[in-house]
């Protein structure tokens, strides 16, 4: 069979390219090139996609010692991506317990303080405003300096180098690795503050997790701290940025909200459902480790598969009309985060994050309008703008 060239495209903003959709229906195991590694299969389906996510016969961990696909020349993994159950499954037991619901909610109140300040600013220094640079970039990034208890006056620097973690061609392979060794260095340093003295925040919890006498090492708290950062920094920022341009694409559901607070949670899922997050499938394959049946044909023991999870998350099969944003819809199920033993486990805190800077925002500008075209970055895991210009 002859691999498609991947990644498709390009698509302008928000946009899913139509091949995925004609893939999902007519080619749900189609095989793909990338610019790097070995040729794999593409899963577009929602059925497919969650299994894969799922399946212990589905191996992360085979994918550090394999010429995987991939969009650079250089493979970047990453601690708990690179494992599989035991290992993976003892690292995220000792960060789920510093990485709880309670602490999650606890920081509710400090990100509303947070998300009224910096739009006390923006309206103050009046229209128009770059909405990202006046408000979806700072309020995660200063959400997770206070989860980590990084000092907020690190925070410009912080998303230079947190953004790095998530560049597929942005940057050279170079630049992201002496950027990801700066921001690790100055965490081990945050590290070894905290074993000298306890603050109330998620790197002093991670120093004293333990589980049956299982501590974490100094690396892989650094590690673990890298991770969270970078994933948790730039994808709630973008994720911020996206839902405000879809609700502006859709005003009649933005009014809904205005009118109807209490649908902010259900709006937030499918808001994470209709968004296509990423401009490629998962950049972590999974690597079969023996003959899997899925609906469209069997993958061998051995062949690596690429998850189109956005591609899963417009699936009819699962979600009726899916192309229909509908802030009502019950879009619980959804893969933006994963599923299984791998699923996200910051979900907690960007689903919180974007709940208060949206409500915050369409509470305060209900005039708010884009004064310009969105102009879309890429070579970005994420997808998202270079600005958004805003008026109200």
């Amino acid at each position: 069979m002859t691999a498609r060239a991947y990644p498709f495209g390009p698509v302008d903003g928000l946009e899913v390219d139509p091949t995925y959709l004609q893939l999902q229906q007519d080619e749900p195991l189609a095989r793909v090139r990338l610019p790097y590694g070995e040729e794999g299969w593409l899963l577009t389906r929602y059925e497919d996609v969650r299994l894969a996510l799922s399946d212990p016969r589905f191996s992360l961990a085979q994918a550090a010692v394999r010429d995987t696909p991939r969009m650079g020349p250089v493979r970047m993994g990453a601690i708990l991506t690179d494992l599989d159950p035991p290992d993976h499954t003892r690292l995220r037991r000792l960060l789920a317990h510093a990485f709880t619901v309670r602490r999650v909610e606890q920081l509710r109140a400090n990100a509303e303080r947070l998300a009224h300040d910096l739009l006390d600013s923006m309206e103050k220094a009046g229209p128009p405003a770059d909405l990202l640079t006046a408000y979806a970039v700072p309020l995660p990034g200063l959400m997770v300096c206070d989860l980590l208890g990084v000092p907020y006056a690190d925070r410009d620097h912080f998303q230079d180098l947190a953004a790095a973690f998530m560049s597929i061609t942005a940057l050279t392979d170079d630049e992201k690795l002496a950027r990801l060794g700066e921001l690790a260095g100055y965490l081990a340093g945050l590290a070894d503050q905290r074993h000298a003295h306890q603050e109330d925040d998620l790197i002093s919890a991670l120093v004293v997790a333990q589980e049956e006498g299982d501590r974490l090492t100094r690396d892989e708290l650094v590690q673990l701290t890298v991770l969270l950062l970078g994933a948790g920094y730039d994808s709630t920022a973008s994720h911020i940025a996206n839902s405000v341009h879809t609700l502006l694409k859709f005003p009649d559901q933005a009014d809904l909200l205005r009118a109807n607070p209490d649908l902010m949670p259900g709006a937030v899922e499918e808001l994470l459902r209709w968004i296509p997050a990423q401009e490629v499938a998962d950049i972590m394959p999974r690597y079969a480790l023996e003959d899997v049946q899925l609906s469209g044909g069997v993958v061998r023991a051995g062949e690596p598969v690429l998850l189109a999870k956005h591609a899963a998350n417009r699936d009819p099969r699962q979600f009726p009309d899916p192309g229909r944003f509908d802030v009502t819809r019950n879009a619980k199920g959804h893969l933006t985060f994963g599923h299984g033993p791998h699923h996200c486990i910051g979900a907690q805190l960007a689903r919180m994050d974007v709940q208060v800077a949206l409500t915050a925002l369409l509470e305060r500008f209900p005039g708010l309008r884009l004064t310009a075209d969105v102009e879309w970055r890429t070579g970005m895991a994420m997808r998202g703008p270079v600005a958004m210009r805003v008026a109200w």
